[in-house]
């Protein structure tokens, strides 16, 4: 029976009234037991994990700025080492281009002055002699003159020129290749100059691809700058001095051309002086099937590549009269040649399978 006034429920009320309380309070136990469990577990983290990972940072810190400064350190010394050998070599092709030019010198020297020696012999006879006596002499005359004959005229000699050859350096030049690209703003925009290009390739909008066709374009309307018979193209862009570099994308091909060329590279005809790499007048990396090379005026230097590269670089410096291939992935050099570069150089590409394309 309810025992409220007026028979109203109020013993009821309160027992369900207990009955809530009593579940908070089991609920703000659990609570505090699942915080306490959390705080707990957040403490052995920062205790034992955080710490651990700290120390660990700070050591593994420590063994990378070891490394850095090991690594660098031992290309610091292999750099000194190549600069001590190198600028020995250079004293030393000095010294011989010196010593032979002395040689030369003493040589010629001596040989004036037996010429001279001889002429003022032979003006003598001629002013002093009368008919008779120059007779008696005769054979002397012959002697002097045979001795004069015998005192060649000096030709020129590679012996006498110093061999900037005696620089080259493997090490030397794929260092100077890496900082050299890793200074570069950017690689120069080059497009196809489109007046040049052969009937058997196609140019895409954006003149950056080239891509063969066996089926030559009657499109193309003929020019004195376009090339006529082989898969040749140069880029409207053209270089008289400076460093230069740029990328072409050669995934796609078996059989291209990249290099430079002199704009004097005739352009008609199936001759070798069109064809690139076969005459004076361009310098190129080239690839058929599995086979690369570098070639320039029909003299072609193969190049054991262990695998196809997908992109190819090239970099120009006419300062230093150098021009270099390497693999922008790795940035190892595949190739480089020096000489005296004729002005302007272009941007040269032939492709006779598929696509290539300049990177930019």
């Amino acid at each position: 029976a309810c025992a409220g006034v007026g028979g109203r429920c109020e013993g009821h009320r309160i027992r369900r009234a207990e009955q809530r309380a009593e579940e908070l309070r089991n609920k703000i136990v659990d609570q505090c037991e699942r915080l306490q469990l959390q705080s707990a577990g957040i403490s052995k983290y920062m205790a034992e994990v955080l710490s651990g990972k700290n120390q660990r940072a700070v050591s593994m810190a420590s063994s990378a700025r070891e490394l850095v400064i090991q690594r660098l350190s031992l290309v610091r010394s292999l750099c000194e080492s190549e600069e001590q050998r190198l600028l020995e070599q250079v004293h030393g092709e000095e010294e011989r281009a010196h010593q032979s030019i002395l040689t030369q010198r003493v040589h010629w020297a001596e040989a004036l002055q037996k010429l001279d020696t001889i002429r003022t012999s032979l003006v003598d006879m001629l002013t002093h002699l009368d008919d008779f006596q120059l007779i008696q002499k005769e054979q002397e005359i012959f002697e002097r003159t045979e001795e004069a004959e015998g005192i060649l005229d000096p030709q020129e000699s590679e012996k006498l020129n110093f061999n900037e050859k005696c620089t080259w350096s493997p090490l030397l030049t794929q260092l100077w290749a890496t900082a050299v690209l890793g200074s570069l703003s950017g690689m120069e925009d080059i497009r196809i100059d489109e007046k040049t290009i052969s009937p058997s390739l196609q140019l895409s909008d954006d003149r950056r691809t080239v891509t063969f066709s066996a089926k030559k374009s009657k499109a193309c309307a003929d020019g004195p700058e376009r090339f006529d018979h082989w898969p040749n193209a140069l880029a409207a862009t053209s270089f008289q001095e400076g460093l230069h570099a740029w990328m072409v994308n050669v995934q796609n091909s078996c059989a291209y051309k990249v290099g430079v060329a002199s704009s004097q590279l005739p352009r008609k005809g199936s001759g070798s002086d069109c064809r690139l790499g076969h005459n004076a007048y361009s310098w190129v990396f080239s690839r058929y099937d599995q086979e690369f090379c570098f070639s320039h005026n029909g003299r072609h230097e193969p190049l054991g590549l262990l695998q196809c590269p997908a992109q190819l670089g090239v970099l120009l410096d006419l300062q230093a009269q150098e021009l270099l291939f390497f693999e922008p992935a790795s940035g190892t050099v595949l190739y480089s040649y020096r000489t005296a570069f004729p002005r302007p150089l272009r941007p040269v590409f032939a492709v006779a399978h598929q696509t290539i394309s300049i990177i930019h």
